[in-house]
């Protein structure tokens, strides 16, 4: 189904086409994150193969990271607070196109692939969901526009305060955003 927006001149401008989850077909990849097959994305789920998934993690001038309470009617960790946004890579698609794809999508943030900066590149596990998921960064202004089916709720956050908040609360985030904040501070912590 295409997707539209009306800028402020009252254009309307095809941006791409949202799938629905039974419309999605995945690249199904090996343990060396080669392409060996293509799956939809419930056979890929249900059969546990291997496959791809962005996180980015977005930050303001300030330094406030951006976080999204996942909708409730999402397949994994519903209602849970998570990543700025996060999605899976479509067959064909490369981890730098689905990263900008998934930033206008959830929360309404045009990039260009300069303006990403990769983090980590990180192997299948049980906090991954078996994918290989590549984290990235970036600069965001303050005014995001989450889109509501995706996100049910949003805030920008101190880092302190979000790792007291893990600490005293760790079940409010999805095990990915866990796995994945906890590496990316391990690595800036060694700088």
């Amino acid at each position: 189904m295409p997707f539209f927006i009306v800028d402020a001149n009252s254009s309307i401008k095809r941006l791409f086409s949202v799938k629905t989850p039974s419309q999605e077909i995945f690249d199904i990849v090996d343990k060396r994150d080669r392409v060996i097959g293509q799956a939809s994305r419930a056979q890929t789920h249900r059969d546990g193969f291997l496959h791809r998934a962005v996180h980015v993690f977005a930050t303001d001038e300030a330094g406030l990271l951006f976080l999204q309470r996942r909708a409730l009617d999402k397949e994994f960790a519903p209602g849970l607070w998570s990543s700025s946004c996060s999605g899976h890579v479509d067959s064909g698609e490369t981890y730098d196109q689905a990263a900008l794809r998934e930033l206008v999508e959830e929360i309404g943030l045009t990039l260009t692939a300069r303006e990403l900066r990769l983090r980590l590149s990180i192997s299948p596990c049980p906090d991954t969901e078996n994918e290989f998921v590549r984290l990235y960064t970036c600069n965001a202004p303050a005014s995001l526009h989450p889109d509501p089916v995706e996100v049910i709720d949003s805030q920008w956050i101190d880092q302190d305060d979000l790792q007291k908040w893990i600490l005293r609360e760790p079940k409010a985030f999805s095990d990915s955003f866990l796995h994945l904040y906890g590496l990316i501070r391990l690595i800036d912590v060694r700088r």
